[in-house]
Parts: C-alpha cells; sequence; structure tokens
C-alpha cells in the first residue's frame, strides 16, 4: 500500500487530506492517546498513534470541538508513559508532555510536576539506600522533567517567565541534592567497574539529572540581573559552578585513564564498557556545555566564578597533554582517549576567556591579572607546531578528493568550534588580538628565521605552510611587521614557481596568504607582482601544482578584486587570462559547489572590469549555456549563473544585446514549473539588468530578443503577487523602450494584467503599477490605449474605487493622476472612455462623473509634490474645455480653488527664482540625478531622464494652458458672456479676480 501511494502522487494526497478529516473529529485525540498506552496493542501501531499525536495535539490543544472534556485523560496517560520500554514512544510522549505543561501548569495541570519529582524522589532514595528501585521509571521521569524544562526555557512572555522562575527556584535543591548522590557513585569509576550495568545505569542518572540542573542554572543566569535578583541566585549559583568545575575534572581524568586503561586489551568494543564509557563522555561533554552557554551569555562574569579559572587552564592542560601523546590518542569518537570535540571545546573556552586576562586594556592600562608572557608564547608554539599543521587525514583527504576538500575548506567559518585544525587558529588569532605584544614579536622572529629556508622535504613543507596560514590569520597584527611586498617579491614569488612535488602544499597557502593579506587592507592590491603570483597558480598546469591550488588562487582573486583599493587600470593586463582560465576551471571542475564558487568569482571580475569585459562577452557568454543545462536541478548553481549573466549584461551596456540570446531562454527556464519557486527572484534581476542595459526590444542577428518575455511578464503580473515590485518594474523598463510596440503587439492583454494586479496587490503595489500606467499613456498615442482600457474594465475598476472610497488615500490618488494623464493626452477619448464605462456599469454619465470630481478635489489635499499638483490641474483644465456641464457645474467653486492654489505655489517659485539669478528651475522641479539614483549608470538613466524633461507638465505653461483651456471652454458654451452667466456667476468675486490677474500675467 505505501508504495502505491509514492507512486500515485494523488492518493497521496487524498490520504493526507482523509487523516486530517480524521484528526479534526471530536475524540481523534483521545483514542490515537489511548491507543499509544496499551500495550496488547501492537508497536508499529502505537508508535504510529503517538506520531500522529506529536504532529497534531498541540495545534488543537485548546478546541472545545475536537477535545471537549478529554484533556484530562489525556495528560493522565502521559504521565503514565513513565513505565513505558519503547524509545520512540517517549522521546514524542516527552515533547507532548512538555508543550502541554508550557500551556496548563501550574492552573490547569498543577500536579505534572510535583508527580513527577515524587517518581525520581522515591526512586533515587531507594536506590542508593539499598532497597529496591525502578530504574526504567526514574530514567523516564527524569527525562520528562528535562523536556519541561527545556520547553519552558523558551518562555518569552512574563507570565511564562514567572512560572519557569518559581520551577527552577523549587527543583534547583531538589536536583543539586540528587546529583550530589549519583555523582558519589561515580568516584570508584575503574576499569573494572564499567563493565557492570549498574554503573551504566548510574552514568545515564547523573547525566539525566545534570541537564535538569544546568537547565535550571542557565535559566536563571540570563535572566537574574539585577542586584537583588544576583543576590538571590549567586550563591548556589557559585556552588554548582564550583561543584561542577570539581566533577569535571575528576570524571575527565577517569575517562582517560579507563580509556587508556581498556585500549590495549580491546575491551571498548564489548557493550557493557562501550555504552559506559560513551555516557561518561557525554555527560563530561555536557558539564563543559554548560560552562560553555554560562560564557556565552556572559563571558566577564563567567571568569570571575569560583574556580572557572582552574577550568580553563584545566581545558588548556589537556590539549597540551594531547599534542605529547600518541597521535591515536586524538580522536573524533567517544572512545578515543581525547575525542576531537571534547578538546574543541576546550579550546573554545580557552579563546572566549582570554580578552579577561589580555595584558592591555582597551584603554591602553595594564591589568594586573594577565596570561603570563611565556604560558603565550608556549600556546603559540603549540597551535603553530602541533594544531594548524595539515595533517595526514587533510592531505589524505586533497590528494582523494581535491574540490571537495577546497569546499570544506572555504567553509571553515561553519564549522571552526567543531574540529581541531580551524580552531587551532581561531585561538591565535584571539591571541594575537588580546595578546599582541607576546604574539608579534614571537611570529615577526619565527618568520624571519624560516622565510628563507629551503623546504624540500614534507615536514619542513608542513611547518613553513603552518607558519604561512598563521601570519595570514594574524595579518592586521603583523601588517607593521613584516614587509609583505618585499617578501612576495623575494620569496613568495619564487616559492609559486617552484616545481617540488610537494609544493602544492606551499602553492596553495600562499594564494590563500595573498587575499586574506589583501582583503584584510594590509597591503594594496595594485602591486602587480600580486597579480603575477596569482595569475600564474591559476593557469599554471606544470609538475608542482594541482587543482587545490587553482581554485584557492580563483578565491584569493576574488578577495583581492572585491577591495577599496582596487584598481581597475593595474588588473587589466591580467583580465583576460583571468577570466580565460576561471572559465576553464569552471568547466573542469566536477563538483557543483566549485562550480558555483567559480561563477561567483567570474561575476565580480565582469562586475568589476565593466566595458573593458566587452572583447571577453563572447567567450563568457559560450561557456553559460552548457553550465546551466550540467546544473540539472542544483538552483544555487543556476542562480549564481543567473547573476553572472546580470553583471555581464551590466557591464557591457549597450554592447550586451547579443546576450538577450542567452537571456531569454534562461529567464523563461527559470520559470517552469520545477525552478521557478528556486529561481524566480534572480531571473527577474536578470530580466531587469538585461532591459536596463540594452537599447532593443527586437531580435539580433536572428537570435531571440527581448520582446518574447512580454507574454511571460503580463502572465507574472497577474499570477505572481510576491514579487509583484520586480514585474512592474520590468513593464516599466518595455515601456520606456518602446511603449508603442508594446501596445501594438497586445494592448489589451497588457491592461487586463494590470487590472488583475490590481485587485489583489497591496496597495504600495497598486501605486507602482499606476505609475508605470502614467508612463505608457504619456509615451503612447491614444488610439492605441483607449479601448485597451475599456474592454479590460480598467476604469471601470478606478470608478467602482471611487465610489467605494474604501482604498487607500495614496491609491485614490493614484488614480486620479492616471485620469489627469489621460485628459491632458485626448480629452475626447476621456469623455468616450466615461460613456462607455457608465453604460458597462448600467450608470447614468451623471453618476460617473461624480465619483471622479468629487475624488479629483478630495485627493488634491493628499497631493504633496507641486508637479503632481500641476498634473491634476492640468488635468481638470483639459475637462473644463470640453464644456461637460458636469465638469463645468465645480468650475467657479472647486475648480477655481485648486487652479489657485497651483498658480500660488508657480508665483512662490518664481519669486525665489528671481532672488537667486543662478537659479534656472524652478524649487520643485528636481534635476534627474536625485529622482533616479537606482538607475544611474544604466542606459535606462537616459530614457527615464528624457521621459520626465520631456513631459508636457514640466513643459508646458500652466497659467498659458488654463487660459487657453478657458477659451475653448467659452466657445463650448456658446460665448465668454455664457460661461460667466451660466458658470462663473456664483464664483467668489475676490477668487475670480485672483484667477483673471493670474492668467493675465498680472
Amino acid at each position: 500500500m505505501s508504495s502505491g501511494l509514492a507512486k500515485d502522487p494523488a492518493k497521496v494526497k487524498t490520504s493526507s487530506e482523509r487523516l486530517k478529516q480524521l484528526l479534526d473529529m471530536t475524540g481523534a485525540f483521545d483514542a490515537l492517546s489511548e491507543i499509544s498506552v496499551q500495550q496488547a496493542v501492537p508497536l508499529p501501531v502505537r508508535q504510529q498513534a503517538i506520531i500522529q499525536l506529536k504532529n497534531n495535539l498541540t495545534n488543537h490543544w485548546r478546541s472545545r470541538k475536537i477535545l471537549p472534556d478529554q484533556r484530562e485523560r489525556i495528560k493522565s496517560r502521559c504521565l503514565s508513559l513513565v513505565n513505558e520500554q519503547d524509545d520512540l514512544i517517549c522521546e514524542c510522549n516527552e515533547i507532548i508532555t512538555a508543550k502541554i505543561a508550557r500551556y496548563e501548569y501550574p492552573q490547569q495541570w498543577p500536579n505534572v510536576l510535583p508527580d513527577l519529582v515524587n517518581v525520581v524522589n522515591s526512586n533515587i532514595s531507594a536506590r542508593y539506600s539499598g532497597t529496591p528501585s525502578n530504574f526504567l521509571q526514574l530514567r523516564r521521569a527524569l527525562e520528562l522533567l528535562n523536556a519541561i524544562l527545556k520547553e519552558g526555557s523558551a518562555q518569552r512572555m512574563l507570565t511564562g517567565v514567572r512560572t519557569m522562575s518559581k520551577i527552577v527556584e523549587q527543583l534547583h535543591p531538589i536536583l543539586h541534592s540528587h546529583y550530589s548522590t549519583v555523582a558519589a557513585s561515580l568516584s570508584s569509576l575503574s576499569p573494572t567497574s564499567v563493565s557492570s550495568l549498574n554503573t551504566a545505569e548510574d552514568l545515564l542518572l547523573a547525566h539525566l539529572v545534570y541537564k535538569c540542573l544546568a537547565k535550571g542554572a542557565v535559566w536563571m543566569w540570563q535572566k537574574m540581573k539585577t542586584p537583588d535578583e544576583r543576590l538571590k541566585v549567586d550563591p548556589w549559583l557559585n556552588d554548582l559552578v564550583q561543584s561542577s568545575v570539581l566533577q569535571l575534572r575528576t570524571l575527565s581524568e577517569l575517562r582517560i585513564n579507563i580509556v587508556i586503561a581498556l585500549l590495549p586489551n580491546d575491551r571498548l568494543i564489548e557493550p557493557n564498557p562501550r555504552q559506559c564509557v560513551t555516557t561518561l563522555y557525554r555527560h563530561v561533554y555536557l558539564i563543559g556545555k554548560f560552562f560553555r552557554r554560562l560564557q556565552q551569555l556572559d563571558a566577564a562574569r563567567f571568569v570571575t566564578m569560583p574556580l572557572c579559572s582552574d577550568l580553563v587552564h584545566y581545558y588548556w592542560s589537556k590539549v597540551v597533554q594531547a599534542t605529547d601523546s600518541p597521535a591515536d590518542f586524538i580522536g573524533d569518537s567517544p572512545l578515543s582517549v581525547f575525542p576531537v570535540r571534547f578538546l574543541v571545546q576546550g579550546m573554545v573556552i580557552f579563546k572566549e576567556s582570554i580578552a579577561q586576562w589580555a595584558p592591555v586594556r582597551k584603554d591602553g592600562s595594564y591589568k594586573e591579572q594577565v596570561l603570563p608572557r611565556a604560558f603565550v608564547e608556549e600556546a603559540v608554539k603549540l597551535l603553530v607546531t602541533r594544531f594548524i599543521p595539515l595533517n595526514p587525514a587533510d592531505l589524505e583527504g586533497w590528494m582523494a578528493d581535491p574540490e571537495e576538500w577546497v569546499n570544506v575548506e572555504e567553509s571553515e567559518n561553519d564549522h571552526w568550534e567543531y574540529e581541531l585544525r580551524p580552531c587551532g587558529e581561531r585561538v591565535l588569532m584571539t591571541l594575537a588580538s588580546q595578546c599582541g605584544v607576546y604574539v608579534q614579536p614571537l611570529l615577526e622572529t619565527t618568520w624571519k628565521e624560516i622565510r628563507g629556508l629551503p623546504a624540500s622535504d614534507l615536514t619542513t613543507i608542513l611547518q613553513k605552510e603552518a607558519l604561512y596560514c598563521a601570519i595570514g590569520r594574524c595579518a592586521i597584527r603583523m601588517k607593521d611587521s613584516i614587509p609583505f611586498e618585499e617578501w612576495l617579491q623575494t620569496n613568495l614569488a619564487p616559492e609559486a614557481r617552484d616545481t617540488n612535488p610537494s609544493y602544492p602544499i606551499i602553492k596553495r597557502r600562499i594564494a590563500w596568504l595573498i587575499g586574506k593579506w589583501i582583503s584584510s587592507e594590509c597591503s594594496s592590491p595594485n602591486n602587480p607582482m600580486v597579480w603575477e603570483v596569482l595569475v600564474h597558480l591559476l593557469r599554471d598546469r606544470g609538475p608542482g601544482t594541482d587543482a587545490v591550488v587553482r581554485l584557492t588562487a580563483a578565491v584569493a582573486i576574488r578577495e583581492c578584486i572585491d577591495t577599496l583599493q582596487f584598481d581597475l587600470n593595474v588588473f587589466l593586463p591580467y583580465l583576460q587570462p583571468v577570466v580565460t582560465e576561471l572559465l576553464r576551471i569552471m568547466a573542469e571542475a566536477d563538483t557543483l559547489e566549485s562550480k558555483r564558487r567559480i561563477a561567483n568569482c567570474l561575476g565580480l571580475v565582469i562586475e568589476r572590469a565593466e566595458l573593458h569585459i566587452v572583447p571577453l562577452m563572447s567567450a563568457i557568454a559560450t561557456s553559460l549555456p552548457q553550465l546551466w543545462v550540467a546544473a540539472e536541478e542544483d538552483w544555487l548553481l543556476k542562480a549564481s549563473l543567473l547573476e553572472t549573466l546580470s553583471k555581464l549584461c551590466d557591464s557591457t551596456k549597450e554592447h550586451s544585446a547579443p546576450l538577450c540570446a542567452l537571456v531569454v531562454p534562461m529567464v523563461r527556464d527559470s520559470f517552469t514549473p520545477s525552478a521557478k519557486a528556486q529561481l524566480d527572484e534572480d531571473a527577474l534581476n536578470l530580466w531587469q539588468t538585461a532591459l536596463r542595459q540594452t537599447n532593443t526590444i527586437d531580435a539580433v542577428s536572428g537570435q531571440p530578443g527581448l520582446i518574447e518575455l512580454l507574454p511571460l511578464a503580463i502572465d507574472l503580473l497577474s499570477n505572481n503577487l510576491d514579487l509583484l515590485g520586480k514585474i512592474v518594474a520590468i513593464l516599466e523598463s518595455y515601456f520606456l523602450l518602446d511603449a508603442t510596440r508594446i501596445l501594438q503587439l497586445g494592448a489589451l492583454d497588457v491592461f487586463k494584467g494590470f487590472v488583475h494586479g490590481l485587485k489583489h496587490a497591496l496597495s504600495f503595489n497598486q501605486k507602482h503599477m499606476m505609475q508605470a500606467l502614467d508612463l505608457l499613456v504619456q509615451f503612447t498615442p491614444p488610439t492605441l490605449y483607449a479601448d485597451a482600457i475599456h474592454q479590460s474594465g480598467l476604469l471601470r475598476y478606478i470608478v467602482q474605487a471611487f465610489i467605494d472610497d474604501q482604498a487607500p488615500a495614496v491609491v485614490l490618488t493614484e488614480f486620479v493622476y492616471f485620469l489627469a494623464r489621460l485628459a491632458i493626452a485626448d480629452k475626447q477619448i476621456f469623455l468616450q472612455l466615461v460613456s462607455a464605462t457608465a453604460a458597462a456599469m448600467n450608470l447614468m454619465e451623471t453618476q460617473v462623473w461624480e465619483p471622479i470630481l468629487n475624488q479629483w478635489w478630495t485627493r488634491f489635499d493628499n497631493m504633496s509634490e507641486p508637479r503632481s499638483r500641476k498634473l491634476v490641474a492640468m488635468g481638470i483644465a483639459n475637462l473644463v474645455s470640453t464644456g461637460r456641464p458636469e465638469v463645468l457645474d465645480r468650475l467657479a467653486t472647486e475648480i477655481c480653488n485648486l487652479w489657485l492654489d497651483v498658480f500660488g505655489e508657480i508665483k512662490e517659485a518664481r519669486e525665489k527664482a528671481d532672488e537667486d539669478p543662478s537659479s534656472l528651475t524652478l524649487y520643485w522641479d528636481k534635476p534627474a540625478e536625485q529622482l533616479f539614483v537606482d538607475f544611474e549608470g544604466s542606459l535606462e538613466f537616459d530614457r527615464r531622464k528624457a521621459a520626465y524633461e520631456n513631459d508636457p507638465v514640466r513643459t508646458t505653461q500652466l497659467v498659458t494652458y488654463v487660459a487657453a483651456r478657458l477659451h475653448e471652454a467659452e466657445m463650448a458654451c456658446g460665448g465668454p458672456t455664457a460661461l460667466q452667466s451660466q458658470w462663473l456667476a456664483k464664483a467668489d468675486p475676490t477668487v475670480l479676480k485672483q484667477i483673471q490677474d493670474a492668467l493675465a500675467g498680472r
């Protein structure tokens, strides 16, 4: 049955829908809960029941319909599972119980904690007094208690915080006492006792009790910060920290000795010793996690806690001891003498404590308690000689899979808290930062000693590589001590050309070192020797190099280019070989992650090269289709390729037209059903860039043109609300390039798409859409769009919005702007559209004119830009000239007042201009460079600037325009006398005189 469902998505959907219906039925969760606790039911059925209960119960817990009177039974069954044998059932029950307790404790479920604590108390008391106890019940109760404390620790609301505080206050003395009792039994651990089942149980109990204890302590540590609160909790926190330090040291030493004793006889392969040693390691690591968490929350306070200094020194002593032990003592296993995670944990705690013992404060004063100079120097030597050098496992991984090895190295920032070598590098960086007065002279001296020494054997090569790594990590501290450019010329460049078979180790580190030194701004990228060395490492295919070197050189080139000091003129001689080799390496790479990394590097080179990349445009474009096809469903690589092509279009500007042959199919492919969720935004960015940096949407040399993507843009306008802003911007770019052609190809589709989008868009997107239509109307003759506006229902939608008056003011204002633009373009077509709209809405024309004119006047107060107010003034003037009685009826009042307001702004602007003879523009007439900042550097900027500067609203004299329109109105009404007597007689004489004076130029 399961395989059938997997093959048939329809059946899977039907089954999931049926399951949802069942879970929504009253009593469903009660039945699942009952099934999960019945021992007679087959175990798989019980497991499935509690899994469904875990996944769905908490979302419906407060539902009176689904759980009318069954909550108490479910809660009772949760507690009854303390005797359950199956771990899966218990793990699910822990989650369920913790979630319910978060909702209901203490009001509706006051007994949950007392009942669990009673189970713990009675069983621990019995176990450690020699009387029979129930280990399973005790374990399950502690696991439930831990889950409840974990859930409570996530409380953020004040009520939950108070409840959690009370829980911790009640439980911490009990738990601390129990831990002391259980831990006492661990002091006799030995290689012999770890074979005992009783010892394994004691270790697990100690671990579970401490998990609960640590969660409560961490909660108090981060929540109790006022002096009064600290006074209350510090005594028991100090006691816990102190006892935990002693316990960690004791158990850690016992574990090390036990493992060393068991190793020779392979005793660790036996189940009981293996389980005991593993649990003991987990417990030691848990105590360390507790300390690490306290340190993360407050490092300065942490080092003042009792014995914390001893703890840090103990951890470091284990690091030193591990390096002095046989190599196989260190391993990534809990059964190793020195597990990697334990050593890394200790190094991290040591690293984060260094700042508290730095010799010099931030203000330059010296501290009293500091790390001794000898200790720091020994630590640095240990790190550079034992932890930072590549080990045999690193070299084996390098040889086995070079690309994967580089990928792991480049992602080192993600895993330095889990691996020894990256962690050692971070410890060194912190020592150099906090104790630079000790570290810098030591590294400088070591560098002087080793820089000129020949490195022919592997051991010397590895030590030199480690020193180069240390210098690169501490570049900022070492920049004044090491003459990098001289070192590069004298030593690094010759080493980069050495053909020693072991020199890829050095060469890879040289490339890395240059990248780190330059990106840290410790040296200039404008040194030709930098590019000589990196380009050589990038393209060298002879002996003494490999793919790791080339991939690292590519990353280093990216880091050097991505700096503020980068000078393109210095880099230009190396542009062609860099691009050629990057394309070659990307084609040769086996892993998609390597291809993605090289693609990102190539994209940055293209971006910084600007128009100088044009001669290489064809070579780059030719390589992209094969990479795109090979990427299949690696969406990250495809996104990188889209970004690379976008940057190529951006850099080549007016030369980018041939790239449309790639843009069109790649954008189309990005919107297939399987790809669009992953690539739609990157594809839109490419599409937008291609439009902004071209002068034509037509095909070039028979290749696909951007015009072919127009139907996709219209479809997205209707169906992709998430990225509507980008889609509208793309259509604006189309309008700016060739609005007439766009409407000739499908005016109705365009307007239908906008209407559909307007009906579902948010207000800021609606505003953007209307601005795009405003642009379209400005650029095209009315005959191309008039019928489409009517057939699409756009004007009906606007009129209905005016009638309802429920849309945001900003949207209604944009509608008025659009109608004003229509009126200016062709007043007769405007009248025809109003008439057709009235018929389509089964209204009289007067009923359509009324909301239009009401909003025209009402929204005038929402218009802050003088240019927009002038647009509206011109639009209404053109409607006045038609002689429509609905318009003229408002001439003497609203319209004259509107004109007067705009005349006042124009007059004020002229007065300011007269006072400042150097000013040639009106005060509100902003330059295009301020309005279109986001488009600077693109060809579209010039198009937008031209559209702005040639807009009739800017170029037309408003007073002259209004005077001409009033004259046309007089003719439409039968002469000046008719207009005056019929429509202007009721005007305020003062307002009318001001209008006449303005029109007469007085």
